[in-house]
Formats: C-alpha cells, sequence, structure tokens
C-alpha cells in the first residue's frame, strides 16, 4: 500500500496488517520483554491466530477512523511501530504510541516515523492536540516525547498497574500551533 523511506538506513513506514500476523508474532517474540517492561502490547499475541486478531483490532479501529497501526521496518526486517490509539477528528484529539524490539533502539526511528504521523495528523485531519503517555520509568519514550517537542503536562502518580507495580505515568502534549511554529523554525 505505502512504505515511506525514513532515511539513508533502510527504515520505513508501512502499514502493519492482520496478513502480517506471522512476521509481527516474529517481532514480538524477538522482543517480547523488552516491549512489556512497561506496556502490555502484543501480550495477548502468543500465535498467529492470537497476532492476526491485534492487528485485526487495529485494522478495524482504522476503518472506523479512532485509531491504527504502522510498523517500522529495518532493512526488510519487522522492528517496532507507531500508532494512534485514539484518535478522535471530531474533537480534534488523539494518543499516539510507539513499541521496539531492541535491534531497533538507538536509531531515531521512532521519532522520524512519529514526525511523519503527528504531520499527517495535524494538517491533513486537523488534529490540533497529539497526546503521548509514557511511564516516567521509561526514559526512552520519555526522551522520545521530548525530542518531538512536546510538553509535559502532568505526572499521573501511581496510576497504572502493571507487572505488579503501580507506574507513575506521563502525559506529553504538542498542539497543532506549536508543532506547526517547530516546523517553521526548521525543528521537525
Amino acid at each position: 500500500m505505502y512504505a515511506i523511506s525514513l532515511g539513508d538506513d533502510g527504515a520505513e513506514l508501512r502499514p502493519l496488517e492482520p496478513w502480517h500476523a506471522e512476521e509481527f508474532l516474529a517481532h514480538l517474540d524477538r522482543g517480547r520483554e523488552f516491549i512489556g517492561q512497561y506496556i502490555p502490547f502484543g501480550s495477548k499475541a502468543t500465535d498467529v491466530p492470537s497476532a492476526r486478531e491485534t492487528l485485526q483490532r487495529y485494522a478495524d479501529m482504522r476503518a472506523a477512523d479512532t485509531g491504527s497501526l504502522h510498523g517500522l521496518w529495518l532493512e526488510g526486517k519487522l522492528v517496532g511501530g507507531v500508532l494512534f490509539l485514539n484518535f478522535d477528528a471530531e474533537h480534534g484529539n488523539c494518543e499516539v504510541g510507539c513499541w521496539l524490539e531492541p535491534a531497533g533502539t538507538g536509531r531515531g526511528l521512532v521519532t522520524r516515523a512519529m514526525r511523519i504521523l503527528i504531520d499527517w495528523a495535524v494538517e491533513e485531519r486537523g488534529i490540533h492536540r497529539v497526546e503521548w503517555i509514557a511511564a516516567s520509568a521509561n526514559v526512552p519514550s520519555v526522551n522520545g516525547a521530548r525530542r518531538l517537542g512536546m510538553t509535559r503536562d502532568a505526572v499521573l502518580r501511581e496510576s497504572y498497574p502493571h507487572r505488579g507495580v503501580r507506574l507513575d505515568m506521563e502525559v506529553w502534549s504538542v498542539l497543532a500551533p506549536e508543532w506547526r511554529a517547530a516546523r517553521a523554525r526548521g525543528q521537525r
């Protein structure tokens, strides 16, 4: 359908759809422990049918215009993705997120891909507020929000139970005028 180059390192942003179930499962199996440190993303995808169900759920969200899933491929191998967890065009708000297996970390893949998603949300869909929520302990995710020029709006203390621990969650956001101004200054 599409493949958007993210630079000269062979990284691409592509649709991640139900027919990718086997590749998605292999990716999750490679990174399951790493991905699951702070988020349960993909934890229910433990075989090909359940991986397909996970991808189908996001395909259904895309069809309903309430969310979407996009894969990150590095030299032809799925290593992670970015997504709209909540997409509310009527009210001009959305929430973005990401995940990576270890082989995809430290390359700026999420930042490069997220710029494309946020540009599309703001310019094509009229989204006014883009939100990113991350565990305070998830330093790479918090740093990703910072690199995108987001502002920390709040820390929700011990608000998210995960693996028997209550995590502090940080809410970060960028507003459409801020996003456009940073792009005009060459910061996007």
